[in-house]
């Protein structure tokens, strides 16, 4: 059965923002091919990488579920206002993709199978704000996306426990946090993953440091 459902606060970045990506259709895409990096990825400050919608992982790296890790073990670190483009993260690696000090774009970047986190957003300040355009994460036994201030557009999200999840404890950054999440397709008809139980959550966020949140048009398959 399929939901939708609109939730709105006050949120400052939202009015300056357009959201124009598509709702997903509940596909997935097709490799064009497989790269495995034997380190991390850098993807420099002004660059675009452009994955040509190959796979992506690591050689040297095998998914410890949610075994605590970092940078070192992701496919792909984005650095402030670079772009990563048209690619899928391969099962081999732990953290996926980082953008570590915020105000990075991830475009069209599919996690087939996601281990850790897919997609961890550090740093930046009160006025940083990434973007998550289009793409899609799946077989999360956690997270897929943690951050500090992220617009996430388009996303289809498949079998997860927390789509979005601001920081957990928050003891090295307690800071307010802000989120555009519109046009989502989350399917928890598949039951996939390791998590214990089933509960999912679309979003977590932490009302004690005043989070905010903007979700037009976030519509849940169950």
């Amino acid at each position: 059965m399929l939901h939708l459902f609109c939730a709105a606060v006050t949120l400052s970045i939202g009015a300056a923002i357009v959201l124009a990506a598509p709702v997903p259709g509940g596909t997935w895409p097709t490799s064009q091919g497989r790269v495995s990096f034997a380190a991390v990825y850098v993807v420099e400050s002004g660059q675009v990488f452009d994955g040509g919608m190959k796979t992506y992982d690591r050689s040297d790296i095998t998914c410890l579920e949610q075994t605590e890790s970092n940078v070192s073990t992701a496919v792909f670190k984005v650095k402030p206002g670079a772009t990563l483009k048209n690619a899928i993260i391969g099962k081999n690696q732990m953290e996926g993709v980082h953008c570590e000090m915020s105000d990075c774009t991830i475009e069209n970047v599919w996690w087939e199978d996601v281990c850790e986190d897919a997609l961890s957003i550090k740093g930046g300040n009160a006025s940083s704000v990434s973007r998550v355009i289009g793409g899609g994460a799946r077989y999360a036994d956690d997270k897929v996306i943690q951050h500090n201030g992220v617009v996430v557009d388009g996303f289809f999200a498949q079998d997860f426990g927390k789509l979005y999840r601001s920081c957990g404890n928050c003891k090295s950054n307690p800071a307010q946090r802000f989120l555009v999440m519109s046009n989502i397709y989350a399917d928890l008809n598949v039951i996939q993953t390791k998590r214990s139980g089933k509960n999912t959550s679309i979003v977590m966020m932490n009302g004690n440091f005043g989070d905010h949140a903007v979700l037009p048009g976030v519509r849940v398959l169950l």
